[in-house]
């Protein structure tokens, strides 16, 4: 075994106007007032990774172009479609207006585990303040909550990190969720070895 060497994944990934006319994976991240800007670039990098169809930041959460978010985005501002909102409600009824369903990532009753959760239609899902979480008001507006199961004693994780784990557990659980990854090679003629 070995690592693959840079050259190897700059020939596997696509180009943006490539990337452009991929399919998406069928979930909206929103989140709703961030104030760390690397949680923010970190979630546009979990974004790339994952080919979500946007990423809607609301409230106060920073938006691209910023040193901050590029600190951990690597780029990938400019590869996830992304929008902003004045605030948390108005990015979930602009998600439930195209179409998806709203999850919302919190810590409440009746929360479903987030490895366990059935998903048959396209899913926006919030991720809240790295302090207070999702307000209240998009609590009540939520088609569901789900929940990371938390075994330590601290009973929460990062906001970037939480975006990461429950986005790809969501989609290993969910066939409905998966889209095929590039399986063609793409060679690109202005990368010198």
């Amino acid at each position: 075994m070995r690592k693959k060497t840079y050259a190897e994944l700059y020939d596997e990934r696509p180009t943006l106007q490539e990337l452009a006319v991929l399919p998406r994976t069928p979930i909206i991240g929103i989140l709703e007032n961030i104030r760390s800007m690397q949680n923010i670039g970190a979630a546009f990098r979990t974004a790339d990774a994952l080919r979500l169809s946007a990423l809607y930041l609301s409230g106060y959460s920073a938006t691209p172009p910023r040193d901050e978010i590029d600190k951990t985005a690597l780029g990938s501002t400019e590869s996830v479609p992304w929008r902003h909102f004045a605030d948390g409600p108005s990015a979930v009824k602009a998600a439930r207006k195209e179409g998806f369903q709203i999850l919302v990532a919190e810590q409440a009753i009746d929360a479903v585990n987030v490895f366990q959760v059935v998903i048959s239609e396209p899913v926006a899902v919030v991720f809240g303040n790295e302090v207070w979480g999702v307000s209240e008001e998009v609590v009540a507006m939520a088609d569901r909550i789900v929940e990371i199961p938390m075994l330590g004693l601290k009973q929460s994780l990062n906001v970037s990190v939480s975006f990461g784990v429950a986005l790809y557990g969501m989609i290993n659980a969910n066939p409905f969720l998966q889209v095929r990854p590039l399986t063609v090679k793409v060679k690109h003629l202005d990368f010198e070895r």
